[in-house]
Protein backbone atom coordinates (compact mmCIF):
# COMPACT_ATOMS: atom_id res chain seq x y z
CA UNK A 1 0.00 0.00 0.00
CA UNK A 2 1.12 3.83 -0.43
CA UNK A 3 3.19 5.45 2.11
CA UNK A 4 2.46 8.98 3.13
CA UNK A 5 5.88 10.49 2.50
CA UNK A 6 6.84 13.94 3.83
CA UNK A 7 9.91 15.22 1.34
CA UNK A 8 12.80 17.95 3.06
CA UNK A 9 15.31 17.34 0.81
CA UNK A 10 18.34 19.56 1.45
CA UNK A 11 21.24 20.33 -0.55
CA UNK A 12 21.12 21.08 -4.25
CA UNK A 13 20.49 20.33 -7.64
CA UNK A 14 22.28 21.71 -10.87
CA UNK A 15 21.14 18.88 -12.98
CA UNK A 16 17.64 19.58 -12.57
CA UNK A 17 15.65 21.78 -15.72
CA UNK A 18 12.83 22.89 -13.21
CA UNK A 19 15.38 24.11 -11.00
CA UNK A 20 15.24 27.57 -11.98
CA UNK A 21 11.60 27.38 -12.15
CA UNK A 22 11.08 26.70 -9.03
CA UNK A 23 13.70 29.20 -7.60
CA UNK A 24 11.79 31.23 -9.47
CA UNK A 25 8.83 30.67 -7.44
CA UNK A 26 10.37 30.80 -4.32
CA UNK A 27 11.16 34.27 -4.71
CA UNK A 28 7.75 35.22 -5.82
CA UNK A 29 7.91 34.65 -9.72
CA UNK A 30 3.86 34.95 -10.24
CA UNK A 31 3.70 32.99 -13.08
CA UNK A 32 6.53 30.18 -12.16
CA UNK A 33 4.10 28.01 -10.84
CA UNK A 34 2.06 27.83 -14.12
CA UNK A 35 5.22 26.86 -16.08
CA UNK A 36 5.79 23.84 -13.42
CA UNK A 37 2.29 23.20 -14.00
CA UNK A 38 2.45 23.45 -18.04
CA UNK A 39 5.26 21.52 -17.88
CA UNK A 40 4.11 18.35 -15.72
CA UNK A 41 0.59 18.44 -15.46
CA UNK A 42 0.21 15.99 -18.77
CA UNK A 43 2.36 13.39 -17.03
CA UNK A 44 0.18 13.73 -13.78
CA UNK A 45 -2.53 13.43 -15.30
CA UNK A 46 -1.56 9.96 -16.60
CA UNK A 47 -0.36 8.74 -14.06
CA UNK A 48 -3.33 9.42 -11.58
CA UNK A 49 -5.71 8.25 -14.22
CA UNK A 50 -3.65 4.58 -14.47
CA UNK A 51 -3.47 4.97 -10.64
CA UNK A 52 -7.28 5.97 -10.44
CA UNK A 53 -9.60 5.88 -13.29
CA UNK A 54 -11.29 8.37 -14.74
CA UNK A 55 -14.04 9.66 -12.41
CA UNK A 56 -12.76 12.28 -10.21
CA UNK A 57 -9.83 12.97 -12.48
CA UNK A 58 -10.04 16.54 -12.51
CA UNK A 59 -10.11 17.10 -8.51
CA UNK A 60 -7.39 14.22 -8.59
CA UNK A 61 -4.81 16.68 -10.43
CA UNK A 62 -5.77 19.72 -8.76
CA UNK A 63 -5.48 18.03 -5.35
CA UNK A 64 -1.66 17.06 -6.35
CA UNK A 65 -0.54 20.54 -7.74
CA UNK A 66 -2.32 21.87 -5.00
CA UNK A 67 -0.27 20.18 -2.61
CA UNK A 68 2.89 21.04 -4.46
CA UNK A 69 2.31 25.01 -4.40
CA UNK A 70 1.99 24.19 -0.65
CA UNK A 71 5.08 22.32 0.07
CA UNK A 72 6.88 23.90 -2.72
CA UNK A 73 8.74 25.89 0.18
CA UNK A 74 9.89 22.36 1.38
CA UNK A 75 11.42 21.10 -1.49
CA UNK A 76 15.15 22.28 -1.06
CA UNK A 77 16.35 21.25 -4.46
CA UNK A 78 18.96 17.94 -3.84
CA UNK A 79 16.19 15.68 -5.68
CA UNK A 80 14.70 15.84 -8.79
CA UNK A 81 11.53 17.91 -8.80
CA UNK A 82 9.72 15.53 -10.88
CA UNK A 83 10.57 12.94 -8.08
CA UNK A 84 9.17 15.05 -5.72
CA UNK A 85 5.81 15.82 -7.38
CA UNK A 86 5.48 12.17 -8.32
CA UNK A 87 5.42 10.92 -4.97
CA UNK A 88 2.85 13.94 -3.79
CA UNK A 89 1.00 12.57 -7.13
CA UNK A 90 1.16 8.91 -5.56
CA UNK A 91 -0.20 9.72 -2.10
CA UNK A 92 -2.73 11.89 -3.84
CA UNK A 93 -3.84 8.48 -5.79
CA UNK A 94 -3.29 6.33 -2.17
CA UNK A 95 -5.54 9.09 -0.25
CA UNK A 96 -8.16 8.54 -3.17
CA UNK A 97 -7.58 4.69 -3.63
CA UNK A 98 -8.29 4.02 0.26
CA UNK A 99 -11.55 6.23 0.38
CA UNK A 100 -13.17 4.37 -2.46
CA UNK A 101 -11.78 1.19 -0.57
CA UNK A 102 -13.52 2.65 2.66
CA UNK A 103 -16.78 3.51 0.37
CA UNK A 104 -17.14 0.13 -0.58
CA UNK A 105 -16.51 -1.80 2.65
CA UNK A 106 -19.54 0.38 3.58
CA UNK A 107 -21.60 -0.85 0.52
CA UNK A 108 -21.83 2.43 -0.86
CA UNK A 109 -22.09 2.50 -4.63
CA UNK A 110 -19.14 3.40 -6.13
CA UNK A 111 -19.34 3.43 -10.18
CA UNK A 112 -16.09 3.54 -11.30
CA UNK A 113 -15.54 -0.22 -12.40
CA UNK A 114 -18.48 -0.22 -13.95
CA UNK A 115 -17.74 2.96 -15.98
CA UNK A 116 -14.58 1.39 -17.52
CA UNK A 117 -15.92 -1.77 -18.33
CA UNK A 118 -17.90 0.24 -20.13
CA UNK A 119 -16.02 2.55 -21.89
CA UNK A 120 -15.45 0.50 -24.97
CA UNK A 121 -18.86 -0.56 -25.59
CA UNK A 122 -19.93 3.00 -25.26
CA UNK A 123 -17.42 4.18 -27.80
CA UNK A 124 -18.61 0.95 -30.24
CA UNK A 125 -22.23 2.70 -30.61
CA UNK A 126 -21.04 5.86 -31.58
CA UNK A 127 -21.34 6.33 -35.42
CA UNK A 128 -18.09 7.64 -37.12
CA UNK A 129 -15.31 6.07 -35.56
CA UNK A 130 -13.12 4.00 -37.21
CA UNK A 131 -11.84 0.72 -36.63
CA UNK A 132 -9.03 1.29 -35.83
CA UNK A 133 -9.96 3.89 -33.09
CA UNK A 134 -12.05 1.21 -32.17
CA UNK A 135 -9.52 -1.63 -31.17
CA UNK A 136 -7.29 1.18 -29.48
CA UNK A 137 -9.71 2.18 -26.72
CA UNK A 138 -10.77 -1.70 -26.18
CA UNK A 139 -7.32 -2.49 -25.71
CA UNK A 140 -6.61 0.39 -23.19
CA UNK A 141 -9.76 -0.62 -21.74
CA UNK A 142 -8.23 -3.85 -21.23
CA UNK A 143 -5.23 -2.61 -19.62
CA UNK A 144 -7.25 -0.02 -17.24
CA UNK A 145 -8.85 -3.58 -15.62
CA UNK A 146 -6.05 -5.15 -15.81
CA UNK A 147 -4.46 -2.76 -13.91
CA UNK A 148 -7.65 -2.88 -11.47
CA UNK A 149 -6.90 -6.17 -10.84
CA UNK A 150 -3.28 -5.66 -9.62
CA UNK A 151 -2.54 -4.43 -5.68
CA UNK A 152 -1.32 -1.31 -5.15
CA UNK A 153 2.53 -2.08 -5.04
CA UNK A 154 2.72 -4.04 -8.09
CA UNK A 155 0.33 -1.59 -10.46
CA UNK A 156 2.25 1.73 -8.88
CA UNK A 157 5.38 0.23 -10.17
CA UNK A 158 4.11 -1.25 -13.59
CA UNK A 159 2.25 2.11 -14.50
CA UNK A 160 6.17 4.12 -13.72
CA UNK A 161 7.99 1.84 -15.43
CA UNK A 162 5.74 0.87 -18.25
CA UNK A 163 3.61 3.33 -19.03
CA UNK A 164 5.18 5.86 -17.77
CA UNK A 165 8.42 5.10 -18.89
CA UNK A 166 10.88 6.04 -15.83
CA UNK A 167 14.12 4.38 -14.59
CA UNK A 168 13.99 1.93 -11.96
CA UNK A 169 16.25 4.19 -10.35
CA UNK A 170 13.90 6.76 -10.23
CA UNK A 171 10.39 4.86 -9.49
CA UNK A 172 12.50 3.11 -5.83
CA UNK A 173 13.28 6.72 -4.80
CA UNK A 174 9.54 7.90 -5.49
CA UNK A 175 7.90 4.87 -3.62
CA UNK A 176 10.43 4.88 -0.72
CA UNK A 177 11.90 0.97 -1.67
CA UNK A 178 14.86 -0.87 -2.80
CA UNK A 179 16.04 -0.97 -6.60
CA UNK A 180 15.27 -4.89 -6.09
CA UNK A 181 12.13 -4.80 -4.59
CA UNK A 182 11.36 -2.51 -7.56
CA UNK A 183 12.91 -5.38 -10.00
CA UNK A 184 10.94 -8.00 -7.97
CA UNK A 185 7.28 -6.21 -8.73
CA UNK A 186 7.85 -5.50 -11.86
CA UNK A 187 8.34 -9.17 -12.90
CA UNK A 188 5.55 -10.20 -10.48
CA UNK A 189 3.09 -7.37 -11.99
CA UNK A 190 3.95 -7.87 -15.92
CA UNK A 191 3.35 -11.91 -15.37
CA UNK A 192 0.07 -10.67 -13.89
CA UNK A 193 -1.08 -8.56 -17.03
CA UNK A 194 0.47 -11.18 -19.27
CA UNK A 195 -1.96 -13.51 -17.66
CA UNK A 196 -5.18 -11.10 -17.44
CA UNK A 197 -4.52 -10.18 -21.07
CA UNK A 198 -4.36 -13.81 -22.53
CA UNK A 199 -7.41 -14.59 -20.27
CA UNK A 200 -9.42 -12.15 -22.74
CA UNK A 201 -8.04 -13.46 -25.77
CA UNK A 202 -5.24 -10.66 -26.25
CA UNK A 203 -2.52 -12.57 -27.66
CA UNK A 204 1.15 -11.20 -26.91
Amino acid sequence: MFRAINVDVRGTNTTDPDLVIVQACLQGDPHGFKKLYQRHHHKVRSTLYQLCGADGLDDLEQDVFLRAWKGLNKFQQSAQFSTWLYRITFNVASDRRKALAKMRSRNVSVEDDEQLANLADDAISREGETQTGLTTLHYQDLMQRGLEKLSEDHRAVLVLHDLEELPQKEIAEILAIPVGTVKSRLFHARNAMRKFLEAQGVEL
